[in-house]
């Protein structure tokens, strides 16, 4: 019998009733299942594939994944964790046919001219004031984080993506792809730098 998925050490009996309504074949179940994730999933493949069409390819062969999957599921991870563990293995092995073109991952993305020579700031960064981070949660803002994390290197896109897009915890990026985690830190400090440093002009623009 499959053990309790748990939280904390607390069964997750919701989780393990979805387990088994998809297990019996409960169509409602999985449509449910499909809004839920499918965007995400979407996204996240993007960060591998060259277009947003090879990436619903990749989502919808990831679901053939689960279905055939689902019998030997052990429950020893989330079902999101799991689920996306097979879209990333999938999303590579496209990837790796179809490669997307990204900048090389050289550093922290902060250019050498924002610093003196004594290694200090030529001009501080834009504090982001409560006020300012209360507002990127309009949509119109959320859509141009978007296009800024779209920007970054593969490896810090599909961490900062999965971190703080899709909520993932660290241990659980860890699994998803397959890195340590201290890469997994590294790559998510030098993302969310780059993406400070890249909106600094708008969160200029958000203060007044």
């Amino acid at each position: 019998m499959t053990p309790p998925r748990t939280l904390g050490g607390v069964p997750d009996p919701d989780e393990e009733e979805l387990i088994e309504r998809l297990r019996a074949g409960d169509e409602s179940a999985f449509g449910s299942l499909v809004t839920r994730y499918h965007p995400s999933m979407v996204r996240v493949a993007s960060t591998f594939v060259p277009s947003r069409a090879v990436a619903e390819e990749v989502a919808q062969d990831t679901w053939l994944g689960v279905v055939k999957g689902l019998p030997r599921f052990e429950g020893r991870s989330s079902l999101k964790t799991w689920i996306f563990r097979i879209l990333v293995n999938r999303a590579k092995t496209t990837g790796g046919r179809e490669p997307r073109t990204v900048e090389l991952d050289t550093g922290d993305g902060l250019g050498s001219e924002r610093f003196t020579a004594a290694g200090t700031w030529r001009e501080p960064p834009v504090v982001w004031t409560d006020d300012i981070e209360d507002r990127l949660a309009a949509p119109e803002i959320a859509a141009r984080i978007l296009e800024v994390v779209d920007q970054l290197p593969e490896s810090q896109r599909q961490v900062v993506t999965l971190r703080d897009i899709e909520g993932l915890s660290s241990k659980e990026v860890c699994d998803v792809l397959g890195i340590s985690e201290g890469n997994q830190r590294v790559l998510l400090h030098r993302a969310r730098t780059r993406v400070r440093a890249m909106l600094e002009d708008d969160v200029r623009r958000w203060g007044k």
